[in-house]
């Protein structure tokens, strides 16, 4: 670096000293236009059931979540993330690909709705398979990897043909990107993006999740087909490979405790969008610190969120979406 001279004629401080001056200088700038609001989904009618381990979040039914979105896109937020909670589950993820499933039923109605909201499905067998876990099982009880690909793909499939606008594999099977991609080009669905959890680790921080998508693994864990935390490398690896297989997008899932990644994988594939999801431990972490006065919960959100652009996110999936497009509007 030059020389840029020493104080006191140089005084970092002059740029700090309003918050008019701070947010002229300000480096990273946040927009409602990043943001991305997740949703659970579940059977019924009239249904809004609070979620225990994410204070200020629901399980909807399809018909209750067209009020919720109404007042999102109120708000400025125009992407929504949409899990499946699903009651009806067995060894073969059955109703993850079915026509009348509940994602593609809630898929149509927020469309007829709402063309202009952006809506992005997950894909993963988690939410319909009776064990649990993302794929299927063979006879031995392991997940197999091959065998998931096509179920992987159709579910996808069954998206795209309900009207999503991208497609978003979070199992973390191998070869599962071009599965989908061929699947989608094959059946005249070349346009639609994949947001491809590239680098989804084996993380302690999806607790809450679990409870609220009813998704844990009914034996073991997911360590064998999710990342590592102790690894970076192979998170650009991992990148590198769904890119080419055709993802147009890439997620790093958890966030905030993986801010090195987000750089590495933002800094790797500069023309890539990268995505960052800051997940169910993330957010209550910070309401449970907020609701006993330990944090100020805007300035916390605010904060982890910066932090996440900052490295190298474009896009920031957050259940705080809400709250802060009305941040940002104040």
């Amino acid at each position: 670096m030059d020389d840029l001279g020493s104080f006191p004629e140089i005084r970092m401080r002059r740029l700090r000293q309003s918050e008019a001056i701070r947010s002229l200088t300000a480096e990273t700038r946040l927009s409602a236009d990043q943001f991305v609001m997740p949703y659970f989904v579940r059977e019924g009618r009239g249904v809004r059931e609070a979620i225990d381990a994410m204070p200020g979040q629901f399980r909807f039914s399809p018909d209750t979540l067209l009020g919720e979105l109404e007042e999102l896109i109120r708000a400025g937020i125009k992407a929504v993330l949409l899990f499946g909670v699903s009651g009806k589950k067995d060894a073969r993820a059955s109703m993850a690909a079915a026509e009348q499933g509940l994602i593609q039923k809630a898929v149509r109605e927020i469309k007829k709705r709402f063309p202009e909201l952006l809506v992005i499905t997950d894909v993963c067998l988690c939410a319909y398979t009776d064990h649990g876990h993302c794929g299927v099982l063979t006879d031995s009880g392991s997940v197999d990897n091959d065998a998931s690909l096509e179920i992987l793909a159709r579910s996808a499939l069954s998206h795209a043909e309900a009207g999503a606008d991208i497609v978003a594999p979070s199992d973390m099977m191998d070869g599962r990107v071009k599965a989908i991609r061929a699947m989608l080009d094959q059946s005249g669905f070349e346009h639609l993006p994949i947001m491809s959890y590239a680098a989804k680790y084996a993380s302690a921080f999806y607790g809450p999740f679990r409870d609220a998508a009813k998704s844990a693994p009914g034996f073991g864990d997911r360590k064998s087909y999710q990342m590592n935390p102790a690894n970076a490398s192979e998170a650009v690896r991992e990148a590198a490979l769904d890119i080419r297989e055709g993802a147009d997008m890439v997620m790093v899932k958890p966030a905030l405790a993986y801010l090195d990644v987000i750089r590495a994988v933002a800094s790797a594939f500069p023309a890539v969008p990268v995505a960052a999801y800051a997940v169910s431990g993330e957010y209550a972490m910070i309401e449970a610190a907020a609701q006993k006065g330990w944090a100020d919960r805007q300035a916390a959100v605010m904060e982890t969120m910066t932090a996440m652009a900052r490295a190298g996110a474009r896009i920031l999936i957050t259940y705080h979406a809400r709250q802060i497009a009305g941040w940002l509007q104040a």
